[in-house]
């Protein structure tokens, strides 16, 4: 073989690879686009079924409907529907125990006639659960069986040799989104309802961590009277470590703040401050927020008045102050 040859070899594969790339997604994508015309009123059967149960959801499927139907019931758990998945073939040996008669089957088959599926279907219907078959063949054994038929056929697989599902598998996973997203506006799940579910994760701290949660109180606030020498605010501000103090009456009511800042355009000036008592220096209408705000609320509004400290007001009273460091550190961005 010469050296262009050789050297044209790899492109060609690679154009060939990318040719073939394209055309997956493509395939899969028209697959997707086709389930919209199948949004009906078999679609918002489905959705009253579920949203009525007063039980949980159990999702089944084979294989690689199987895969898909874990992925369902994890987002329909996140989102406000008690659901578990159950391995049709284990259900045959005990665990269709998890099955209760105010429950509600999702079954997931492309072809409509697995037999681990088909083998429990008569435990199915004795219970008398709904069951809501997402199929590719609704005249198949399963879509006769069930309640409400979700048809994901799709006009052909993504994989050359049409064996491996690729394409089929994909419109299931777009269905079971639809399902799961419709039933979360049907019950009104709102996004504090999502965070319980996620409290360890970045978005259930955003939604779910309070100002009081992370202010500093007691003594570890910094705090001057009016009257009080500049130069024992510096003291102050350093004991705290926050860059800031507050300045408050003998009610312990807010009157202002005194901050890094505000001393260095003290210094700036070049005035001699040490002497003068802190309602002088003073900013006297300082940037707060409540203890019950979210903590996410703090941090854009310290950034977006180039602040890093706000003081927590509950009552009238200086209740705490949060730092922004302390909020980063925490997660909260």
């Amino acid at each position: 073989m010469t050296a262009a040859r050789q050297a044209s070899a790899p492109a060609d594969a690679d154009a060939q690879a990318a040719d073939q790339g394209r055309r997956v997604v493509e395939i899969e994508a028209a697959a997707v686009a086709a389930l919209a015309d199948r949004i009906d009123a078999r679609f918002s059967r489905a959705i009253e079924l579920l949203a009525a149960i007063p039980g949980k959801v159990v999702v089944t499927g084979m294989g690689k409907s199987g895969l898909i139907g874990r992925k369902i019931a994890a987002t329909m758990a996140s989102t406000g529907t008690p659901t578990i998945y159950l391995h049709p073939a284990e259900g045959l040996h005990g665990d269709l125990g998890v099955v209760g008669r105010d429950d509600l089957v999702i079954a997931l088959s492309n072809s409509g006639e697995t037999a681990e599926l088909l083998d429990i279907l008569p435990s199915l219907k004795r219970l008398g659960v709904p069951i809501i078959a997402l199929v590719g063949r609704a005249d198949s054994t399963l879509g006769r069986a069930a309640t409400v038929v979700l048809d994901v056929s799709v006009a052909q697989e993504a994989c050359p040799l049409g064996l491996a599902p690729t394409a089929s598998t994909t419109a299931a996973l777009a269905m079971g989104d639809a399902v799961a997203v419709a039933l979360l506006e049907r019950k009104g799940f709102r996004e504090e309802d999502f965070a319980l579910s996620h409290p360890g994760g970045a978005l259930g701290r955003r939604l779910l961590l309070r100002v009081r949660d992370a202010m500093h109180t007691g003594d570890q606030v910094p705090r001057v009277a009016p009257a009080t020498p500049m130069r024992e605010v510096l003291v102050e501000i350093s004991r705290g470590r926050l860059g800031i103090t507050t300045v408050t009456d003998a009610e312990g009511r807010l009157l202002g703040v005194i901050s890094d800042g505000d001393l260095r355009r003290q210094l700036a000036s070049g005035t001699d401050f040490l002497d003068a008592p802190a309602e002088r220096i003073m900013s006297p209408s300082p940037k707060t927020i409540a203890p019950d705000a979210l903590a996410a609320e703090a941090v854009e509004l310290m950034e977006r008045h180039a602040i890093t400290g706000l003081v927590v007001v509950e009552g009238g009273a200086v209740a705490g102050l949060v730092h922004l460091h302390d909020l980063l550190k925490l997660g909260i961005a």
